[in-house]
């Protein structure tokens, strides 16, 4: 745990109370405030600007400037709060394989995830935990138990093993679809710098050329990609509009996903791609 982290500041950004043993109902409490209070959001990507890993930066950005962030930012402050509340921690990296086809070549290891052990009288007791997988947020601790069905209050989830490959699924419908695939190899914070400017610059990065952004609240996944917004509530239907002008994008901005932009409205809804249903891609660099 660095020293230098605020505790106090991120439990307060949260919304939980001071005082928390280092229980698995501490754990599931602040998977559930995490995602409803701090947003995914890739902003900076998309302005060219690659996000900072310092510690200082993020606690700046995710806690004190009541911005958001992508995986590497959410779980680097995650970790850091679960470790200052007596948490055992490990840092992991996994393989994004989510809605891509299975012929797709193997990608690198673009995504940090947490995993995270209770200590005594439970020892043995490990839970996968991620607050940054956008595009399919994840409220709740799930127990390293290969195959068993675990229930969040907006999905069902599974982490399923091949030899010492992990896959986080999430059932859609009535079939099964793989978010991503790790293995329990330990990573270090510097590990992941690479990985981030990877993430933030590469001319084929989605995140250089689509605005993703998601929130998830015990009731409600709010998800905008570009400029469409979907809101699903549990037991109603899926809400689904567009945003046609900068000042209904300004109102999403702070109403559903509570950011606070770091540039005017209208210069980052200029960068936005419009009218797409899904990802705007750039041409392969082997296209004419």
């Amino acid at each position: 745990m660095s020293p230098d982290f605020d505790l106090p500041a991120y439990l307060a950004r949260i919304g939980l109370g001071a005082d928390h043993a280092p229980t698995l109902a501490t754990l599931t409490a602040v998977c559930a405030a995490h995602p409803a209070a701090i947003p995914f959001e890739n902003i900076d990507p998309l302005l060219g600007r690659p996000p900072s890993l310092r510690l200082h930066d993020l606690q700046t950005k995710l806690i004190a400037n009541q911005r958001g962030g992508y995986c590497f930012e959410h779980n680097a402050v995650l970790r850091q709060a679960l470790l200052a509340l007596c948490f055992r921690v490990t840092s992991l990296a996994a393989r994004v394989v989510w809605m891509a086809p299975p012929s797709l070549p193997m990608r690198p290891r673009t995504h940090m995830l947490l995993m995270v052990e209770l200590p005594q009288p439970q020892p043995s007791a490990r839970y996968i935990v991620d607050a940054g997988f956008g595009g399919h947020l994840m409220n709740v601790p799930l127990l390293l138990a290969p195959d068993r069905v675990q229930a969040s209050p907006v999905s069902h989830l599974r982490v399923t093993q091949a030899s010492d490959v992990f896959t986080m699924e999430t059932q859609l419908a009535e079939n099964w679809s793989p978010l991503y695939r790790f293995t329990l190899d330990p990573q270090q914070p510097v590990d992941y710098e690479p990985l981030n400017w990877f993430t933030a610059t590469h001319p084929m990065s989605i995140f250089r050329h689509n605005l993703l952004m998601e929130r998830l609240t015990p009731t409600t996944r709010a998800n905008l990609l570009n400029d469409k917004l979907t809101l699903r509530t549990v037991g109603k239907p899926a809400h689904v509009q567009r945003i046609a002008s900068v000042a209904e994008f300004d109102a999403v901005m702070s109403e559903v996903f509570g950011v606070r932009l770091p540039v005017p409205a209208e210069e980052l809804f200029v960068r936005v791609p419009k009218g797409l249903d899904g990802m705007a891609m750039p041409p392969s660099p082997s296209s004419p």
